[in-house]
């Protein structure tokens, strides 16, 4: 057995220990022998849960700060209140292969990856496992590879394609094309969407499910326009049952839900946090000043008169010198007070809102005009705005379409960013925005310099040679 399997699962199993939230289960007393992961369902699960609790165990992590407020900077949502090195080269889009957060997000998710595969390759060869409950965990596992490929080859390109731990094999693999890559997620997410069911293995919605799958695929979809594709796959999530939109959105970011439908659980709650991105944006005072604020120009005077998003999803203080200033409020929750010890809030990773999205998009891509402006209708009816006039033409509801987008999922997991490199919209949209700072270059992150130091076959990306 190769040392560096036999060390990735060790380190799952005790990250495991840390997310008693997803599972309860004692760990085999021998971390070292990666077999006995697997000769059980509950030491099987408790590897596989591992990676979610790795993903957000503490603040400025990937799955919290990273990919939500580091990619919202990149595009024109959000900005640092003061000057902050590693913050300001994402805002004023002077990324170098050596910043810190560039290195951090490419190795954590190959790191996380290499997670999914050991556990794809453990599960697979595990004899004793309940047959529900291994086809459920494969299914986790294709779904986890999928998305952290697919958040790779959006920020950075053109990526190595890692299916194996083979770490002889990895080492030296080449970028690969983005298309190669985007085939391979759809295959992982079709397979996923065999293995998992409907339920949630848990009582929470905090691990993915087939409808997870089935979500992120009619995205895939989208990207890579397969319109009817992503019309099929979004309204598999739109017409169940499990899932619907909620007309009170204080309630959206709500543990568990109608809208989740994949969140992650926190596991780090001292001192009465619940999420991260709550605790990080939310002012600690009534008269505190925020220290992520949103756009003022670019986002928050572009909601219509009205719009419930603006009244109950961002906040504001107004500061001495007269001047106000927003933040993110999705998440009310910054800690509970010392009488409450329920999590009342769990960090959004999916939700329903999006699939209108898709499915809107990708009928008016196919000329169903009437279908996708519906579908718009039913976000913007929601947000307490009244229905699209009825004689945009498609080149108007595609606008509408990038419109509502913005300000449905402001500071989610880098939609905004994706949406203006994927619709070729960003140098339009932000070279007036970012100024002398923007060159067409600056919608793909660098390779970082250590993964080129340590594999010769990677090549860096325009703009940082």
């Amino acid at each position: 057995m190769k040392r560096i399997h036999i060390l990735t699962l060790s380190l799952a199993l005790i990250a495991a220990a840390s997310c008693k939230k997803y599972v309860d289960t004692p760990l085999p007393k021998n971390e070292l022998v990666s077999e006995l992961v697997f000769t059980d369902d509950k030491t099987a699960t408790a590897a596989m849960v591992g990676l979610y609790s790795n993903m957000n165990a503490f603040n400025y992590y990937y799955a919290n700060v990273l990919m939500n407020y580091l990619t919202a900077m990149q595009a024109d949502d959000l900005y640092y209140l003061s000057t902050f090195a590693n913050y300001d080269v994402f805002r004023q889009n002077s990324l170098l292969p050596s910043s810190q957060y560039v290195q951090s997000m490419w190795k954590d998710q190959y790191a996380y990856i290499y997670h999914a595969n050991a556990c794809i390759e453990g599960l697979t060869a595990a004899a004793a496992l309940t047959p529900a409950v291994k086809n459920q965990l494969l299914g986790e596992a294709h779904f986890m590879r999928a998305f952290l490929h697919f958040y790779l080859v959006n920020m950075y390109g053109d990526v190595p394609l890692i299916t194996t731990t083979n770490y002889l094999v990895n080492n030296v693999k080449p970028r690969e094309k983005t298309a190669v890559v985007y085939d391979t997620i759809i295959s992982d997410l079709i397979t996923a969407k065999k293995l998992m069911t409907d339920n949630y293995p848990s009582t929470n919605r905090v691990r993915p499910n087939k409808a997870a799958a089935t979500a992120l695929l009619a995205r895939v979809y989208l990207y890579t326009k397969q319109w009817a594709a992503a019309e099929t796959e979004a309204s598999l999530v739109l017409n169940n049952s499990l899932y619907s939109l909620l007309k009170d959105l204080n309630g959206v970011f709500l543990a568990n839900s109608r809208e989740a439908i994949w969140q992650l659980q926190p596991v780090n709650v001292a001192g009465g946090r619940n999420t991260w991105e709550g605790f990080t944006s939310t002012p600690a005072t009534a008269t505190a000043s925020p220290a992520f604020r949103l756009d003022t120009t670019n986002l928050i005077a572009k909601f219509e008169t009205g719009d419930l998003r603006l009244a109950n999803w961002t906040g504001f203080r107004k500061l001495t010198t007269g001047a106000t200033v927003y933040f993110p409020f999705k998440y009310k929750v910054r800690t509970n007070p010392t009488t409450v010890t329920t999590l009342t809030e769990y960090s959004m990773v999916m939700r329903l809102a999006e699939q209108f999205l898709i499915r809107a998009e990708a009928r008016i891509q196919q000329d169903k005009l009437n279908e996708g402006r519906a579908d718009l209708d039913s976000i913007r009816l929601r947000a307490g705005l009244t229905a699209l006039p009825t004689n945009l033409d498609k080149a108007a509801l595609l606008l509408a379409v990038e419109k509502e987008r913005k300000l449905e999922l402001f500071v989610e997991w880098g939609h905004r960013w994706f949406d203006l490199k994927r619709t070729n919209r960003a140098t339009a949209v932000l070279g007036p925005v970012k100024g002398s700072f923007w060159q067409a270059t600056d919608t793909l992150y660098p390779i970082p310099t250590n993964a080129i130091k340590t594999n010769i076959y990677l090549e860096q990306n325009e703009g940082y040679k």
